[in-house]
């Protein structure tokens, strides 16, 4: 009878844990779709197409079942804005600029494109943005008069607020966040999580009402290190990834998992590769265990929570998104790359 119930016990355990096998992946296919001189930091997929925006007022879509790409170029009085965030509803597409001055646009009537947010202070840089749901989406960008600048819209992106630093925690002087692949923020239900330039997760449990602050071990001494990208599986497994983008070999202090949300982060592959990337992507259906990076020295991918990496190719890019767990969307300096993995 003590068998039985031992037997029983560890049948529920096993039953509890994902068990979805690994697509041990060995080798990545790309397959370049868009050559032109502009720089794609910001990718969306939605439904039936990606989106993506870029600099030099840039921005377009891929059709998901073609391939075709629609591209066009958005002008604000005498400038082409640099877009490194995008985001989109069942209805909308968005888009925000980094630098001064910040310009939000989303879809306007017959597929133009609307200024719904503007900001000229000093100071100003933004550098993510997502949406909870199709009402509800925020904006991430550097600290300004004490605090990260946070915008916030509940009315599916028609209109815009900053948050008062008075209702933020505080930030440290000059802390950002990397524009470096729209992956900032990640989003898992009503749950938030902020990575910035001084290592630290501002943590959001009910869509932006309330914020407080983690600490992660990920190296910022410099200016040019700090958490680069991150992601969640679920509202308890996340990922980041750091490092130095002027020094893309250094293999320490750069990788951290999260096991609790967010509260406490440990670091996972140190002083094994990959060095500084743009980008981290969980795969889907992949229970956690698989995810991808990508930046300029290449796309590496894990199978057992980012405890170790193999470098799958050399090809460049700073951002990813996957349509399914075996295809993804990547861009970079100069082009749009479908990936397959294999």
């Amino acid at each position: 009878m003590r068998s039985f119930f031992i037997f029983f016990i560890l049948l529920v355990v096993w039953g509890c844990t994902d068990q979805q096998p690994s697509h041990n992946y060995s080798s990545v296919d790309v397959r370049i779709l868009f050559n032109d001189s502009v720089s794609i930091r910001a990718l969306e997929v939605m439904e039936g197409s990606v989106g993506f925006a870029g600099n030099g007022g840039v921005f377009g879509a891929i059709d998901l079942k073609s391939q075709q790409i629609r591209a066009k170029q958005q002008r604000f009085d005498t400038i082409f804005p640099e877009f490194r965030a995008v985001a989109h509803t069942k209805t909308d597409f968005f888009m925000l600029s980094a630098g001064r001055p910040a310009l939000l646009f989303k879809t306007g009537n017959q597929g133009l494109m609307d200024l719904v947010y503007s900001e000229d202070d000093e100071g100003v840089f933004y550098d993510s943005m997502a949406f909870w749901n199709d009402m509800e989406g925020l904006a991430i960008g550097d600290e300004m008069n004490g605090c990260m600048s946070i915008l916030i819209t509940r009315d599916g992106g028609n209109t815009w607020q900053k948050t008062p630093c008075a209702e933020l925690p505080e930030a440290i002087p000059g802390e950002g966040a990397f524009a470096a692949s729209n992956t900032n923020i990640a989003i898992s239900g009503d749950h938030t999580w902020v990575g910035t330039t001084e290592s630290r997760i501002l943590y959001s449990p009910d869509k932006g009402l309330n914020w407080q602050v983690f600490n992660t071990p990920i190296k910022n001494a410099e200016p040019t290190e700090g958490i680069y990208t991150l992601d969640f599986y679920n509202d308890q497994l996340g990922i980041a990834l750091g490092g130095d983008y002027t020094q893309t070999d250094s293999l320490t202090g750069n990788k951290a998992l999260t096991k609790d949300g967010g509260r406490t982060w440990e670091l996972i592959a140190d002083g094994n590769i990959p060095g500084y990337k743009d980008c981290v992507q969980f795969v889907p259906n992949g229970g956690g265990k698989e995810m991808v990076a990508v930046g300029l020295t290449g796309i590496t991918y894990s199978q057992d929570f980012g405890n170790s990496w193999l470098n799958l190719s050399e090809e460049p890019f700073y951002t990813l998104r996957f349509v399914n767990d075996s295809t993804a969307y990547a861009a970079g300096r100069y082009r749009i790359g479908l990936l397959s993995f294999k």
